[in-house]
């Protein structure tokens, strides 16, 4: 199937390892031109260097902080691909915390870092997208935004705003031909993933193995995803194929959430 990604401009956020760097190497492979981002030069670059030795479609790197650098970031895409025609709004993970350890003086720094670069970075790429009746906004949050996670209060919380976001947006511009989505991922196979079973443990008083384990059986497909499994999902809502899905929510879980 022809996703109809050739040549199309893609800005890809907290993209040098994990979830946001399998859908820029899934972008790229169709022949989209990518521009990662992330605070960490060397990781970006070799993130880079690896899509461009095999990928269809180019990929740049730019080392900068989502939470202090939104117009930067925005700007550099802009001159380098010509333009956004996608924007996949993917941000680090807050730490782990149950309701009642989070500190007051906690929630603001979290939601600078993770809600408010969202909000602006979509204000930013939208009217070039309006203009030429074509564009894709996906934010990549979490299934804590319809079942909220043990221990991850945080997430749950500010990621859920993201939804209430597009979902309003979502029904403002789709005459414009934009749309505006969110993909859920349930337990991917990540650096993440594991840092959240390790942190998870620690509270229960278990082994990292044995909450992993317990997590597999819980799931209905009895295993974690893989990034390529997330990754290409995220692909097909950014393509031509997907122009009549928006302001809707995608799980990719496995089975884990159990409402409809």
């Amino acid at each position: 199937m022809d996703l109809g990604l050739q040549g199309k401009r893609a800005l890809v956020l907290s993209s040098s390892r994990g979830l946001g760097r399998g859908v820029a190497e899934s972008l790229a492979a169709e022949g989209a031109e990518v521009l990662l981002t992330a605070r960490s030069p060397d990781r970006l670059q070799a993130a880079v260097d690896a899509i461009n030795a095999w990928g269809k479609g180019r990929a740049h790197a730019f080392a900068a902080d989502l939470r202090d650098q939104t117009a930067a970031i925005h700007q550099v895409a802009v001159d380098r691909l010509g333009g956004i025609d996608i924007l996949v709004a993917n941000t680090g993970g807050p730490p782990a915390r149950t309701a009642v350890q989070v500190a007051p003086d906690e929630w603001t720094p979290q939601f600078e870092a993770l809600v408010v670069p969202v909000l602006k970075l979509g204000g930013l790429v939208l009217p070039g997208m309006v203009e030429r009746g074509w564009g894709r906004i996906i934010t990549i949050a979490s299934s804590g935004v319809e079942q909220p996670i043990p221990n991850l209060v945080i997430s749950n919380a500010l990621r859920a705003s993201l939804a209430g976001w597009s979902k309003t947006l979502a029904s403002e511009v789709a005459q414009d031909g934009v749309t505006v989505n969110l993909v859920l991922p349930g337990r991917i196979e990540t650096d993440r993933v594991g840092e959240l079973d390790a942190a998870n443990a620690k509270v229960k008083g278990k082994t990292p193995e044995e909450i992993a384990a317990a997590a597999r059986a819980a799931i209905p497909a009895k295993r974690y995803g893989t990034v390529r499994e997330f990754a290409d999902v995220v692909c097909f809502l950014a393509s031509e194929r997907a122009s009549y899905i928006t302001g809707s929510m995608i799980r990719v879980d496995g089975g884990a959430v159990r409402s409809v």
